[in-house]
């Protein structure tokens, strides 16, 4: 009865606006109260202790730097350089510039975990640029929601990070490395639908007509760019570095680059910087601990197990299941930013994962590309909004142009599934 109300707050709370983190503490901390009537007030003493213990994790140093890092590069120019550079190698033409969108948000998905943050920084730069070649506002949108998606696959990715605290044999190096093909995969995938309704509705009729940028300059003013990941991933995998002294190296060189190299940064804008990201940090920490309040109580009442085994033996076999969690994902991902998913889901789907002996780090992986086509799903998709709101366009006009990405992406993901190796090559590879 009292894990029944658990939801039932939680849901409620939600509906009425409540904001995640506030609706995951207050539920979980009224079914712990109810569960310890007798000790009411020393049951409570749960609640303090379950907020500190959802943030005592050292994983979670590295989300707060790389949400910094996103400030950073966005505020430093770097998108518009690599942008310039992307249109300097593929050149001008129908379709082109929706390529160069996706790729370039594919590149800053090598530097900053956010997704919504990924699709701020490409839209601004992007969907003006995408209106002034006679792309449809509308169309712009789509490609730049869903582009973004793919920040949450190629490391650094946030969701990366909190999947690793949540489940133990999940390394935050394997992680990274796991989510790599598929996400480039998908970013690819993209590509095609994009290219392919751009050229059969005849938009952007004056791309032709524009410049195209000089290559080597173009490189040049990039170049600093394009070392971010480079340095980020690869200090990480020579050992220099762990995945959390990484964000905080990243940190330093992206103000370096903005400060330094392109002058776009000044002392001034620190604070305005700082305090972007403070608020978000705060936002997605705040979450992850009073998440914590949520996850005890599930384990108190004694509610995973029983969802687990109704799940396990429901007679939909192994692939059944997979379906279930696949349509339950899109759909929560629609609502839900992906680091509120996963402390929601992960903990009651961690014994269906033991049971059926999937790997974890694949199964990480297969969460999140589910979590990424949730977020370029109207009507409440996040990166979607984020688009939809600088192109001055409502959601509903993206549906026709969304479809067929969602279905390329969606593709990726089956593929994933039936071939795990696409995810596990590169961390065995690697040693991880």
């Amino acid at each position: 009865m009292i894990a029944t109300l658990l939801f039932v707050a939680f849901i409620v709370l939600m509906l009425v606006g409540v904001p995640i983190g506030a609706a995951l503490g207050l539920a979980g901390a009224a079914a712990i109260a109810l569960a310890n009537q007798e000790t009411q007030w020393f049951g409570l003493l749960a609640v303090p202790q379950n907020f500190y213990a959802g943030l005592g994790k050292y994983p979670l140093l590295a989300v707060p730097m790389f949400v910094l890092v996103g400030s950073i590069f966005d505020r430093s120019g770097v998108a518009l350089r690599l942008v310039n550079f992307a249109v300097a190698i593929v050149g001008r033409g129908p379709g082109m510039l929706p390529l160069v969108a996706i790729a370039v948000a594919m590149f800053l998905g090598g530097i900053s975990g956010s997704g919504p943050a990924n699709a701020a920084a490409v839209g601004g730069v992007m969907i003006a640029a995408m209106a002034r070649a006679g792309y449809p506002n509308s169309f712009s949108a789509s490609v730049v929601g869903a582009a973004a998606a793919t920040d949450i696959l190629i490391p650094p990715s946030v969701a990366f990070i909190i999947y690793s605290v949540l489940v133990p044999g999940a390394s935050v190096p394997a992680l990274f490395a796991a989510g790599m093909v598929p996400g480039v995969l998908a970013g690819l995938a993209l590509i095609v639908p994009a290219v392919w309704m751009a050229r059969r509705h005849k938009m952007g009729g004056l791309e032709a007509s524009m410049p195209r940028p000089p290559f080597w300059r173009s490189l040049r003013d990039a170049s600093w760019g394009l070392a971010a990941p480079v340095l980020i991933l690869g200090g990480m995998r020579a050992g220099l570095f762990t995945p959390t002294e990484a964000a905080v190296v990243a940190v330093f060189y992206g103000l370096f680059v903005g400060m330094v190299i392109y002058r776009t940064i000044k002392v001034r804008d620190l604070f305005e910087i700082l305090r972007e990201a403070g608020e978000l940090s705060a936002v997605i920490l705040l979450v992850v601990s009073l998440a914590g309040i949520f996850a005890f109580s599930l384990s108190t009442l004694g509610v995973i197990d029983p969802v687990a085994n109704a799940i396990v033996h429901s007679g939909l076999g192994e692939w059944g299941v997979m379906a279930l969690l696949i349509l339950l994902l899109i759909t929560v991902g629609m609502f839900l930013d992906g680091v509120s998913i996963f402390l929601i889901f992960v903990p009651l789907l961690l014994p269906v994962m033991n049971h059926y002996q999937w790997d974890p780090v694949w199964f990480g992986v297969i969460l999140t590309l589910k979590v990424a086509l949730g977020q370029f799903t109207p009507p409440l998709a996040v990166n979607l909004m984020v688009s939809c709101r600088i192109a001055n366009v409502r959601m509903e006009s993206t549906v026709r142009w969304v479809g067929p990405m969602l279905l390329a992406m969606f593709i990726v993901m089956v593929l994933v599934i039936a071939f795990p190796q696409l995810a596990l090559w590169l961390p065995h590879r690697l040693g991880y």
